[in-house]
């Protein structure tokens, strides 16, 4: 007969409970930072220094870092694969198994390898290897034993011993993989630095996020065009500007030449400013009201500078000229917030 399931619910933690909780989780933190420090401490400031022979060996790299693990190990792979990848080093992972059964024709002899294993005995990585050598890919090994196999069989090896697990039966993979994660960001940051990786080479590799968006949106991207954008003749008078500004929901007008040169603009502020003034509005024309030579913008500028102008002039629509000054485009700041550039 099974338990029903509210029974096997843990009861509430007693006072007891909750400061060995506490404590345990301090001792974790406190474990897992003396690994990365002692890891630290270990590397060593020479060019000789293992992790400096790994940096230059990944540079001279001409195919792709292909990492593997099992296990723990694995997962910790996958993540520097990743980093590497979305930091200017193409990597991969490929699970040792899968490679045992097929995948390792992923590899080539212009590859890199970096396998992952605290023992540095697992034997599926043990099993591809020297297949791995054998092909001509520069093998780099991660473990916390320099005396095993997969240490000896490396091109470099990457010493990332731990004194202990914070599990406390010592067993569970927790300061080892921690250690292992951290050299691995290590790697990267050294890698994307000599290969001079600058935020617009991380925005195309993060196209989707708010980086990649503030750096690779244009104006041009974003900007009103055409009909949509509100305009009228220096002439026109006031009321028929304002019905112009209502028909195109900008809160704008651009006031434009014959040449369609933008040279003054309306916002509904103004309009608010004029009827605070108490001034009969029936007889004027746009060009009594309008602010004479607006700010404008490039479309092939980045968006994000548009928002700049934007909050250093503390206004919230733009207008947009070509190189020969001529009117293509207009920007609200409602527009830049939907492209999530803002």
């Amino acid at each position: 007969m099974s338990v029903p399931y509210e029974k096997t619910l843990p009861k509430a933690f007693d006072e007891k409970s909750a400061r060995r909780a506490l404590e345990l989780a301090r001792d974790t933190l406190q474990i897992e930072a003396d690994a990365i420090l002692n890891l630290k401490n270990r590397l060593s400031s020479s060019p000789d220094d293992s992790f400096a022979q790994a940096v230059g060996l990944l540079l001279q790299c001409s195919g792709r870092v292909v990492v593997s693990g099992m296990g723990k190990s694995g997962h910790i792979a996958r993540k520097i694969a990743a980093t590497l990848a979305s930091t200017g080093t193409p990597a991969f992972f490929v699970h040792p198994g899968e490679a045992a059964h097929g995948d390792l024709g992923m590899v080539t002899e212009n590859d890199a390898v970096i396998a992952i294993s605290n023992s540095g005995e697992t034997g599926e990585l043990l099993a591809i290897v020297p297949i791995i050598k054998r092909m001509g890919a520069k093998l780099i090994a991660m473990t916390g034993n320099p005396a095993s196999k997969l240490a000896e069989l490396a091109n470099v090896h990457l010493n990332v011993r731990v004194d202990k697990e914070a599990c406390p039966l010592n067993l569970a993979p927790t300061a080892s993989t921690t250690a292992t994660l951290a050299l691995g960001d290590a790697l990267a940051v050294a890698l994307l630095d000599a290969r001079g990786f600058q935020e617009e080479d991380f925005a195309r590799s993060h196209p989707g996020g708010a980086l990649g968006r503030r750096l690779l949106t244009h104006v041009r991207d974003v900007m009103r065009t055409g009909r949509a954008i509100p305009t009228v003749a220096a002439d026109t008078p006031l009321s028929n500007a304002l019905l112009e500004i209502t028909d195109k929901g900008m809160a704008m007008t651009a006031i434009v030449d014959a040449d369609k040169h933008p040279i003054g603009i309306f916002t509904d502020g103004d309009l608010r400013r004029l009827i605070e003034k108490k001034q009969d509005l029936r007889d004027l024309s746009i060009a009594d009201v309008m602010h004479a030579n607006p700010r404008t913008i490039g479309p092939d500028q980045l968006a994000v500078e548009a928002v700049e102008l934007m909050e250093q002039f503390r206004i919230n629509q733009l207008l947009v000229a070509d190189a020969d000054g001529k009117l293509v485009g207009a920007l609200h700041i409602h527009d830049l917030t939907r492209a999530k550039v803002i």
